[in-house]
């Protein structure tokens, strides 16, 4: 069976933030809706699920992220996850230039989390917490 993944979801607190963030740091909007219903709530398996939803792409095509942000039900607060939780870990992303990508996360109030590792000469790279709390990888190939 052929297989493909096709995003990654995740639950935002505000979708207009979330975007701003990821469009600076080079994805793009394919396309933005309000989802509700009868499928969605089959689908998501929430009843009344009620959210605004964005689909952004990476520049290579590959990569695609979808926020939503949850109108009904409320969406519910949670610690950011650590690196060494169970669960959802983070979303990663190659930079050309690190520093470049820091300086747009910083205008975001987004900062490294302890600072930027070498990796065996092969890569900086350093994680991030994004809007919401959204753990975010960047490595730059060296």
């Amino acid at each position: 069976m052929p297989i493909k993944l096709e995003n990654v979801g995740i639950a935002v607190r505000d979708l207009e933030e979330t975007i701003a963030f990821f469009t600076d740091l080079g994805l793009t909007v394919l396309g933005r809706d309000t989802v509700s219903g009868e499928w969605a709530d089959t689908a998501v398996g929430l009843d009344g699920n009620h959210a605004k939803i964005a689909v952004l792409q990476t520049p290579d095509g590959q990569g695609q992220l979808e926020l939503f942000e949850y109108l009904h039900p409320d969406a519910i607060e949670t610690d950011p996850t650590l690196p060494n939780e169970i669960g959802m870990h983070r979303v990663a992303f190659s930079v050309d230039d690190i520093d470049h990508a820091l300086e747009i996360a910083a205008k975001h109030g987004c900062h490294p989390l302890r600072g930027v590792a070498n990796y065996q000469d092969v890569y900086k790279l350093t994680y991030l917490r994004g809007p919401s709390g959204i753990l975010v990888m960047l490595a730059q190939k060296l």
